[in-house]
C-alpha cells in the first residue's frame, strides 16, 4: 500500500524543482547609474566625451522611412534643380527636341554631375509619365527623400556631448518655409527639423531647392504624431518652446535656449494647433515694434535660431 503523504502549506522551493525558484528570486545587485545604462540621456553625454577629440558631427541614420518620388517637369524648372543640386536619378529628354540653349545647359548640367542616366523618350511617353503636364521635352526624376526619425536627432547631438537644438513646424505647407528653415537650422548650428506626416510639407524639391544645399546635411525627421514625439523630447530632458503671438515672455529673454531645446513654429495664418501648444513647456513671442501680426514661419525660425546661436556662444 502507498504511503500517503501530507501536504504542506510551508512556502519554499518544491521537492524536485532543483532551487530554481529559490534562485530566480535572489536580486540582480543594484541598479547601475545613469551613464552607465544603454541608451540613457546621461549615458550618450559621457561616451560623448571619450569622442569629443575627433571632432566633427556624425551623421544622423535615415531610417525614418521614405517620400514619395517626383517628376520636375519644363526647361526652367529642370535646368533650376540640376543647378541648385537637387537630388537627381534620371533626366529624360524628347526625342528629336529642339535643341535649345536651355535644354543644351540642362545636359551639360547633368553630365558634370555625374550619376544622372540620360534617358531618349518619345513625346507619347513623356505625356504619359507626367500627366499631360507641359513638359516642354525635359523631365527630370528625383528619388524618393529618406526621413530621419526624431529620436536620432537629438540622439546625435548627445553623442557629440552638444545640447540638442531641434525646430518642430505644425502645419506649415509650404515647401519653400521648410526649405528656408532647415537652410536656417544649419546656419545656426542646429540639429535638424520635425515635421508630421499629414497637413505639411515635405522634402520635395521646392525645399531642396529653398534649401540651398543644407539638405544635405541638415537632417528632417518625420512623425506620424507631432504631440507624442514633443512629448518624447520632454521626457529626455529638451525643453519645448513654442512659438505663438499671445507667449507669456519675450523670446529675447528666454534663458532655456542656452540648453536643449526644440522651438515648435506654426502655420502663418493658424498658428500652432491646441494640442501641440498645450504640450509645450513655455509660449513665446517676438516682439515686434512696427506692429506687424505675424512673420513668415522661415523668418520667425531665423529669429529664434539666432537667438539659440547667441546664447550658446
Amino acid at each position: 500500500m502507498a504511503e500517503n503523504r501530507r501536504m504542506s502549506g510551508k512556502k519554499g522551493a518544491q521537492v524536485g524543482s532543483g532551487g530554481k525558484r529559490r534562485r530566480g528570486l535572489e536580486g540582480k545587485g543594484p541598479t547601475p547609474p545613469a551613464e552607465m545604462r544603454k541608451g540613457h540621456v546621461k549615458n550618450r553625454v559621457a561616451n560623448a566625451k571619450a569622442r569629443k577629440a575627433q571632432g566633427g558631427r556624425r551623421p544622423v541614420a535615415r531610417r525614418g522611412g521614405k517620400g514619395t518620388s517626383e517628376m520636375v517637369v519644363g526647361r526652367n524648372p529642370v535646368f533650376e534643380a540640376l543647378r541648385d543640386g537637387v537630388p537627381a536619378t534620371t533626366l529624360y529628354v524628347q526625342q528629336f527636341i529642339d535643341n535649345d540653349e536651355r535644354v543644351r545647359e540642362a545636359l551639360q548640367l547633368a553630365a558634370e554631375r555625374g550619376g544622372i542616366h540620360l534617358m531618349e523618350a518619345p513625346r507619347p511617353e513623356l505625356d504619359r509619365m507626367t500627366n499631360g503636364l507641359n513638359h516642354q521635352g525635359l523631365v527630370l526624376q528625383v528619388p524618393p527623400y529618406e526621413y530621419a526619425q526624431a529620436d536620432d536627432l537629438i540622439g546625435a547631438a548627445f553623442d557629440e556631448g552638444e545640447d540638442p537644438l531641434i525646430v518642430a513646424l505644425d502645419g506649415v505647407t509650404d515647401p519653400r518655409n521648410l526649405g528656408a528653415i532647415v537652410r536656417s537650422v544649419s546656419a545656426f548650428g542646429g540639429h535638424g527639423v520635425v515635421v508630421p506626416e499629414r497637413r505639411a510639407a515635405g522634402m520635395t524639391a521646392g525645399a531642396w531647392k529653398s534649401s540651398a544645399g543644407t539638405a544635405a546635411r541638415t537632417p528632417v525627421a518625420r512623425v506620424t504624431n507631432l504631440t507624442r514625439a514633443l512629448e518624447a523630447y520632454k521626457k529626455a530632458g529638451v525643453t519645448v518652446v513654442g512659438l505663438a503671438a499671445d507667449g507669456e515672455a519675450d523670446v529675447t529673454e528666454l534663458e532655456s535656449l542656452a540648453g536643449p531645446v526644440c522651438v515648435v513654429i506654426g502655420s502663418e495664418g493658424k498658428g500652432l494647433g491646441r494640442l501641440v501648444g498645450e504640450t509645450c513647456d513655455i509660449r513665446v513671442r517676438i516682439p515686434m515694434p512696427g506692429g506687424a501680426e505675424s512673420l513668415n514661419a522661415g523668418v520667425a525660425a531665423g529669429i529664434v535660431l539666432y537667438e539659440a546661436a547667441k546664447r550658446r556662444g
